[in-house]
């Protein structure tokens, strides 16, 4: 039969759908996989439950059921809109210290890292290592001179002085990111840019940061929730005649000055920002485009 015939080319089509193949890797994948999904849901299970759940269901009985006996909203309201609630004004400042922390990693981070990355690449990543003391020693060592500092300038429980703190960890994890994204880009672009006689200023930020949009948006993600989540800096620097963020009253709320119920509210509340500005930017968070920036 000759190669390429009509009745050489009469073969049967392939089946659409394929009949699983069950093996004992696949299924014990499967198990590992319901196990961690499990590990890592069950304490976010826990906290719903005793949001939305009355507490003498919970928090005031010596073996409380892990399913909802009864579901209530007293507790969320309570917590939002209760006498003397701190709920929403340190909703607010966690959101303008948030948005402060992750723009300024932007825009320190940005030269930070576009001048490591015309350094050679042991000597760029020896700096960012550098930088990353600060996140390898606890924060009070930290914090305490920081606050005495600012206590001076009078800027002690100001939001900027908080946002300034945070910054000491979110920088390092912006330039990190944008190294790996500058550095990915090649070098004819810039020579390019250069010919055609773009000064420094109108190359990176005509030309390069277009394509490294990734990982920008990675690090202002990463940089706004260290600072949403970050409790030791905030706790240090907090002065009872301002209002608090979000994890330091959900932490006073579980230390006998407040109610246990209103921080677990509060908690559930805190994550829906997160889960927001996560669904607005995750179109843009593409792990190949966060390593390089231009592929080819």
């Amino acid at each position: 039969m000759i190669v390429g015939s009509p009745a050489a080319d009469a073969r049967p089509p392939a089946p659409l759908y394929k009949r699983p193949v069950f093996t004992f890797a696949n299924i014990g994948l499967g198990v590992a996989i319901v196990v961690i999904s499990i590990f890592f849901l069950f304490p976010i299970y826990i906290i719903f439950l005793i949001a939305f759940v009355p507490t003498k269901y919970t928090l005031f009985t010596a073996l409380p059921p892990l399913y909802p006996v009864k579901l209530t909203w007293d507790n969320l309201t309570a917590g939002l809109y209760g006498a003397n609630s701190p709920f929403l004004p340190s909703m607010y400042l966690s959101l303008e210290v948030a948005f402060f922390v992750g723009f300024l990693a932007l825009a320190v981070g940005i030269p930070t890292a576009y001048g490591l990355s015309r350094l050679g690449p042991r000597l760029a990543y020896g700096i960012t290592t550098v930088l990353f003391i600060v996140n390898m020693v606890p924060s009070i060592t930290i914090a305490i001179p920081i606050s005495v500092q600012f206590i001076k300038a009078g800027l002690y429980g100001s939001w900027i002085s908080i946002g300034l703190t945070q910054e000491l960890l979110a920088l390092p994890v912006a330039v990190f990111l944008l190294l790996g994204a500058f550095q990915g880009l090649p070098r004819d672009l810039e020579n390019q840019a250069r010919v055609d006689g773009a000064g420094l200023g109108r190359t990176i930020y005509g030309s390069l940061i277009p394509l490294i949009v990734p990982a920008l948006v990675a690090a202002f993600l990463l940089s706004w929730m260290l600072s949403w989540d970050e409790s030791t800096f905030a706790l240090i620097l907090y002065n009872p005649a301002t209002s608090a963020t979000l994890p330091v009253n959900i932490f006073l709320a579980f230390t006998g000055r407040g109610i246990p119920a209103n921080g677990v509210a509060f908690s559930v509340i805190a994550t829906i920002p997160v889960i927001l500005l996560t669904v607005v930017l995750q179109r843009y968070l593409k792990g190949e485009d966060l390593a390089v920036g231009v592929r080819g």
